[in-house]
């Protein structure tokens, strides 16, 4: 793709600039162009569409959204370090890539593309990507200002993120996700495919919002997925009993003997709308 856009290779980006991923930030470069096309695949037409990017960092993901069209980027940048060399890639499409020193977790996202479509695409830091995850499934209106996140995660997390109810991997974050999106997970990212190589695999997951999610209030679900799995061992009368155990499971319908891991997104709603 060196020849396809007409830019340095990654590698060279990176010495030049004396760019060393650090473990602080969260940080594992992707260098492989072939793959971050294929990222950026995932995400569907990028056409019309406003790209916003968590971390670019050299900006091998970002490359690979312009490459392929996307009208604008906006990129959110904490690393100082990494912003000349995103410099010269918005220099070479003039007008398309805007980069936002900050920090992701401080960032109010709905405003920095009010023209729409937004489609999230990043590989995320890991050490911020579940709560900015959490963040983009729980704003105010619904549906949500974004069309689809297309996200890297640890592949464990990933697991978490499809995960439905009888799998070891369901818990809070599979509620959320299974909750307002449909979620799929894409394909893996071995850790040869990152500098530093992180000691485990990674995987990119696909979220789209539903139009109608089971109408239930955030606050109750947040509650009853938190005290549930918090004591997911333990039967339900018992891990819920702050919230009325035996008597707010009667009234929901669901049998008090039950475990957390066993119920559908639509029985935890079920609970949440009982509180």
């Amino acid at each position: 793709m060196a020849a396809l856009d007409g830019l340095p290779p990654l590698r060279d980006v990176i010495q030049r600039h004396g760019l060393d991923a650090r473990k602080a930030l969260g940080q594992n470069f992707l260098l492989d162009l072939n793959l971050t096309q294929k990222i950026a695949r995932t995400a569907g037409a990028l056409e019309e569409t406003t790209v916003i990017e968590v971390g670019p960092g050299p900006g091998g993901l970002t490359r690979a959204i312009l490459a392929l069209g996307a009208r604008k980027v906006v990129a959110i940048e904490r690393d100082t370090r990494c912003l000349p060399a995103l410099a010269e890639i918005a220099d070479h499409y003039p007008g398309r890539l805007e980069v936002i020193e900050g920090d992701a977790l401080k960032t109010d996202f709905e405003s920095l593309a009010p023209e729409g479509p937004v489609k999230i695409l990043a590989n995320l830091p890991y050490n911020v990507g579940t709560q900015l995850l959490v963040n983009w499934l729980l704003p105010r209106a619904w549906p949500p200002f974004w069309q689809s996140l297309t996200l890297m995660f640890q592949k464990e997390v990933g697991e978490r993120i499809v995960a439905s109810e009888d799998d070891d991997h369901f818990g809070r974050l599979g509620v959320l996700c299974g909750w307002r999106t449909e979620a799929r997970m894409a394909f893996d990212v071995s850790p040869q495919a990152f500098t530093p190589p992180p000691k485990v695999t990674s995987t990119v997951v696909h979220l789209t919002p539903r139009e109608n999610p089971i109408p239930c209030s955030v606050a109750n679900l947040e509650r009853v997925t938190q005290a549930a799995f918090g004591q997911r061992r333990k039967m339900l009368r018992q891990s819920l009993k702050s919230l009325g155990g035996e008597s707010l499971l009667v009234k929901a319908g669901i049998d008090p003997a039950r475990r957390a891991e066993t119920l559908s997104v639509e029985e935890f709603c079920l609970l949440a709308n009982s509180l």
